[in-house]
């Protein structure tokens, strides 16, 4: 037993951080059997434990009971160091302030894209995207022009995977998808047409820091004005290339 854990193998810390990580953009809100069943924690270990983390705020309960991410752990995110978004973020508002359309940065992590940033307004269409959300790479704007600096070995074995399909015009074949990667890099941007969200289209360009992508600067609107994402791509490419001068220096 594990620091008194009833579970072989399982200590109190691996099931608190289980509970925590049963969080995401998708789910920022769960009931406790929810949690119990996406953690793995049994529900009555997980009442005991989410009453403590309530208790030290890691954890807050929604109006209707829910439990959600509590104030605590907003705070301790806080402290950790983020260069990227703090050196990016005055090109995302530049770039938003510019253009009045939905600017967001994000990162490969693991077989997906984390959105770190964000600068958006009222009149500019809805996205799915959100800070600290993640959606897969192939639908996605910024998630094609980091995939496609990617070493061949990991597109290979992405493109080998039972590809998502959000919507009907999302690109899946294998060898269809392998053709667009090699325009991205052919030409320093990708687009995407309703593969992630129907009604919205978007440009992105990689941030590339000694022709590595470590992130990708997307722009969305509506798929009604998609005729007008030629004339986004140079600033998005200037403003990604402002972002990479100043994450190498």
């Amino acid at each position: 037993m594990s620091g008194g854990a009833r579970e072989p193998g399982r200590s109190v810390t691996s099931k608190v951080l289980a509970i925590l990580g049963a969080f995401d953009a998708a789910r920022p809100q769960l009931t406790l059997t929810e949690l119990a069943a996406r953690s793995g924690v049994p529900l009555s270990t997980a009442h005991r434990l989410v009453g403590e983390l309530e208790e030290w705020q890691a954890l807050s309960r929604s109006p209707d009971g829910r439990l959600r991410v509590g104030p605590r752990l907003w705070e301790l995110g806080q402290l950790a160091p983020n260069r990227l978004q703090e050196l990016a973020h005055p090109w995302l508002q530049e770039l938003f302030g510019s253009t009045g359309e939905n600017v967001h940065l994000a990162v490969r992590d693991g077989l997906e894209v984390l959105y770190v940033d964000k600068v958006y307004g009222r009149r500019a269409v809805p996205i799915v995207s959100r800070i600290g959300g993640r959606l897969p790479m192939h639908p996605t704007g910024v998630g094609k022009a980091l995939l496609a600096y990617e070493p061949d070995w990991f597109v290979t074995s992405y493109l080998a995977r039972k590809l998502e399909r959000p919507t009907s015009h999302t690109i899946t074949e294998p060898g269809r998808l392998a053709r667009e990667l090699a325009a991205v890099r052919a030409q320093g941007y990708a687009l995407t047409y309703e593969e992630m969200t129907l009604g919205s289209c978007s440009a992105a360009a990689p941030v590339l820091v000694d022709g590595r992508a470590v992130a990708a600067l997307g722009i969305v609107l509506s798929s009604r004005r998609a005729r007008e994402l030629p004339r986004l791509v140079e600033p998005l490419r200037a403003a990604a290339t402002g972002i990479a001068t100043a994450y190498a220096s």
